[in-house]
């Protein structure tokens, strides 16, 4: 396995702008964060150092500045995704609570009993339980959509369940934290609409790795957060379409969220400030827009080299004794993980051996049990790539699954 510098990309070269990868760790858990350039993190410090103060709420010089950082970094997140205005950058702790507003914010006050909600079988648990509350508290119902073989999901069955009449909402992920497969967000979305339905896309596992554009995708709401593309952690955001804005209900009140309070009353303020009461994480969005700088300055080779990794990952994986690779078979989109399990080890097991080869990778369910279950397993092992990463590093994976089946088998 040799590394692909056609393009001229050395990851090596981008490996020193990330101190932490100093400590010779092969960090192969990017699916579950990834680490920060140092341009993020100057970023953060400066803000700390020169501007830090409450935006929104002060005439003083600092304040004006703390405004102004916030209000260009939801300029540019909104041209990260291809928004029509600024106004439809909400701005959240992750894309757990993006997704909670709009289900407890919005769709629980659009379905009613013998309603449906639709998610996919391969969902995170942050977009399957606050679906599964919303229609709890209503009456109505939460339908599954089920998986081809390969991992992808069964659009057919999708559309026909689509044919009574009864959707209200679609909750898809973009790209499956498990399976690694790349969903048809456009197609689920023109299926919906043309059932009067409306989407949201959880976008976690995507925007580090494909081209964001929500009106391509078609979406009515677009969920992600900023530590899972280089930027800070518990710092989220939340895109949607401004007449759904509008119609949406703040889950959280107090400060600066609010145009006027009487003694018995409170009007909301203008969209998006309502769904951001209290004093924000201002530095975490600074981060996220340096993290945004940082990324689209990323030739495509960068994003083609992860790719590869993956698929490297994939088929070498695929060909040990023993193992089994979940998600898309040989040929199919796999822009960045890999999950899998060993015969006979578990995979917390699998996951200590390479620890202690200094190869760090995720094991468990994955917040994701119900599509574990469907796969007839109940943990697995995942490794997910960034541009930091090497062909060496994968070399070590499979190496280090090897002598965890040796050792437990």
């Amino acid at each position: 396995m040799k590394e692909d510098r056609r393009d001229g990309f050395d990851p090596d070269a981008l490996r020193r702008q990330f101190a932490i990868l100093n400590r010779e760790v092969a960090w192969l858990d990017n699916a579950a964060t990834t680490q920060r350039p140092e341009s993020v993190l100057r970023a953060m410090d400066e803000f700390y150092r020169q501007h830090n103060a409450n935006p929104r709420r002060s005439v003083h010089r600092l304040g004006t500045e703390a405004t102004a950082v916030y209000e260009q970094a939801r300029a540019a997140t909104a041209r990260f995704v291809g928004g029509a205005a600024p106004e439809e950058i909400v701005f959240t702790s992750g894309t757990t609570a993006s997704i909670n507003l709009v289900a407890a914010g919005l769709a629980r006050g659009e379905i009613g009993p013998g309603d449906h909600v639709w998610v996919s079988a391969a969902e995170h648990h942050s977009n399957w339980v606050p679906w599964q509350k919303a229609v709890h508290a209503v009456g109505a119902r939460l339908q599954v959509i089920p998986l081809q073989p390969d991992g992808r999901l069964d659009l057919e069955a999708f559309e026909q369940g689509l044919s009574g009449g009864q959707t209200k909402w679609v909750a898809v992920a973009w790209v499956s934290n498990v399976l690694g497969a790349v969903n048809d967000v456009r197609a689920i979305c023109d299926l919906a609409h043309a059932a009067r339905a409306r989407v949201l896309v959880d976008g976690a596992q995507g925007v580090a790795h494909l081209p964001v554009d929500v009106a391509a995708l078609g979406c009515d709401f677009f969920a992600f957060s900023a530590h899972k593309m280089f930027g800070p952690m518990g710092t989220g955001v939340l895109w949607g379409r401004s007449s759904l804005l509008q119609r949406m209900e703040p889950l959280f009140y107090g400060g600066e969220m609010i145009a006027r309070v009487e003694e018995q009353t409170a009007t909301w303020a203008d969209v998006p400030y309502r769904f951001e009461g209290g004093t924000p994480n201002v530095a975490g969005v600074v981060g996220l827009a340096a993290a945004i700088d940082w990324q689209q300055a990323l030739p495509a080779a960068a994003h083609a080299h992860v790719a590869e990794l993956a698929r490297q990952a994939a088929d070498g994986l695929a060909a040990l004794p023993g193992v089994a690779v979940l998600g898309p078979t040989t040929g199919a989109p796999r822009p960045s993980l890999v999950s899998f399990t060993v015969q006979g080890v578990p995979a917390h097991d699998v996951a200590q051996v390479l620890d202690e080869r200094g190869i760090a990778v995720r094991a468990g369910h994955m917040c994701a049990q119900p599509l574990l279950r469907r796969l007839g397993i109940e943990s697995a092992v995942r490794a997910s790539f960034a541009p930091y990463n090497s062909a060496d590093e994968v070399r070590r994976l499979l190496a280090g699954v090897q002598a965890a089946r040796k050792i437990f088998t």
